[in-house]
């Protein structure tokens, strides 16, 4: 059987790209991924690390409370700092939380007791919940060996087939 490496892309229904866009780049740092007019047409798709982000326009995006997405930050106290002069709220309980103190008491960032790990939650334009997370003791495998997930590359991207876009373009961007 195979095995699942990685998550690709998730899908995020968004009511307006343009405003999508410009608040990923500006808060999270996503890099638009321009794979030529037909092929954006139908989504905004964007890199954040190693994965994608692929968002729909919908006439009302309707994020349930518990819904969201968690992205790893390698500089947890310079997210916080970047996050406060943008003007970000963000708060340590979302609506999956379970218990008042879960993660401690400050109201806007927590620390998981298992691993060390901080999180914490905000909210795009269209309220779609994501949540930053920071593991600080780093991933180990089986035999306890500490392990580096992904290389920090920049630019890293699938790669398209050749003609692909074009195709596309000929079928109306189906």
């Amino acid at each position: 059987m195979s095995r699942i490496r990685l998550i690709h892309h998730i899908n995020v229904p968004i009511s307006n790209r343009e405003r999508t866009r410009e608040w990923y780049e500006k808060v999270l740092g996503a890099e638009f991924l321009d794979r030529g007019p037909a092929l954006n047409k139908p989504q905004l798709q964007l890199r954040l690390g190693t994965g994608e982000i692929h968002f729909t326009e919908t006439p009302r995006p309707a994020p349930t409370a518990s819904s969201h997405f968690a992205l790893e930050i390698d500089d947890w106290e310079g997210m916080l700092a970047h996050l406060d002069a943008l003007g970000i709220a963000h708060v340590r309980t979302s609506a999956a939380s379970v218990a008042a103190n879960i993660g401690g008491t400050d109201p806007h960032q927590g620390r998981r007791e298992y691993s060390g790990e901080h999180y914490t939650y905000l909210h795009d334009p269209d309220g779609n919940m994501i949540e930053l997370t920071c593991h600080p003791l780093g991933m180990e495998d089986s035999r306890g060996t500490t392990v580096e997930v992904m290389p920090d590359v920049q630019g890293l991207r699938w790669r398209l087939r050749p003609g692909l876009a074009a195709s596309a373009q000929d079928q109306g961007g189906r």
